[in-house]
């Protein structure tokens, strides 16, 4: 999962507590416990460093399961609420039910299962969003300015422009607004208010091909079938296998002495 590293902090600051051996300084320090854990509800200017610290760490481990409880809920393994505060409290009481290595070995498993999952609905979501991309696209056509390439991508003139055309091997500047089908917008160089520059032959295929049909100061709207975009790959609000649409407003071809002091 994206936040392994996380569960794998978590999993050693538990397993701090749990290998807590059983020696006088430890009796020592559960003597003193009510000194040692003062009041925390005070305001954070009144906190010590070492209150901090604490808190910091369980704070942590509370915004991680919080995460990951979301996360197994929405692949359908929603988390034992009571199963997790007794193993908490077993670990910071040195009463673990299971061995360490039996509770590595759950663990593994436990991150084995989510992987399934996660993969599965990946799958699942990868092979829906072919066939609504295909359907999608099957509409578009039929609107009217709306063309086709011979590779699949589909576009249509906004507004015409009358200058020079770029190569695959051309540096633009282009403003950009990209969605996905249901309208989702994951990307706008508008919202950033500073259009992009970029080389054209370092971008998707559907941009590179779809760029070089338009002239400076044109404006087109691109719908960019999966196996021209990222494909089998997500990225942000990007899913597997996603059909994507983009308003281009192709702004420069960059010229190569101009290019040079950019940079």
């Amino acid at each position: 999962m994206r936040k392994s590293l996380v569960a794998l902090s978590t999993v050693a600051a538990l397993g701090l507590f749990a290998c807590q051996p059983d020696t006088a300084e430890k009796n020592t320090t559960n003597n003193n416990e009510e000194t040692a854990s003062s009041d925390v509800s005070k305001s954070n200017d009144d906190m010590t460093d070492t209150q901090k610290h604490a808190y910091a760490m369980g704070a942590s481990m509370g915004l991680f399961v919080s995460n990951r409880a979301e996360q197994q809920e929405q692949l359908g393994v929603p988390m034992d609420q009571e199963a997790l505060k007794q193993g908490f409290e077993d670990g910071l009481n040195d009463s673990l039910k299971y061995s360490q290595e039996e509770i590595q070995k759950l663990a593994q498993e436990g991150e084995q299962v989510l992987r399934e999952k996660q993969q599965a609905q990946a799958q699942e979501q990868a092979e829906e969003n072919v066939q609504k991309g295909k359907d999608y696209m099957a509409e578009n056509a039929k609107k009217d300015g709306v063309k086709t390439t011979e590779s699949g991508i589909q576009y249509e003139v906004l507004e015409e422009g009358d200058g020079e055309s770029p190569s695959a091997e051309d540096t633009v500047q282009v403003h950009y607004r990209g969605t996905l089908i249901d309208g989702t917008e994951f990307d706008s160089s508008y919202k950033r208010d500073e259009p992009a520059t970029f080389p054209l032959n370092r971008v998707i295929p559907g941009w590179t091909e779809g760029v070089q049909l338009m002239q400076e100061g044109a404006k087109y709207r691109f719908v960019i079938p999966p196996e021209l975009a990222y494909g089998e790959r997500a990225t942000g609000a990007i899913t597997p296998n996603s059909t994507l649409i983009f308003e281009v407003e192709l702004l420069d071809v960059v010229e190569e002495e101009a290019q040079e002091e950019t940079e």
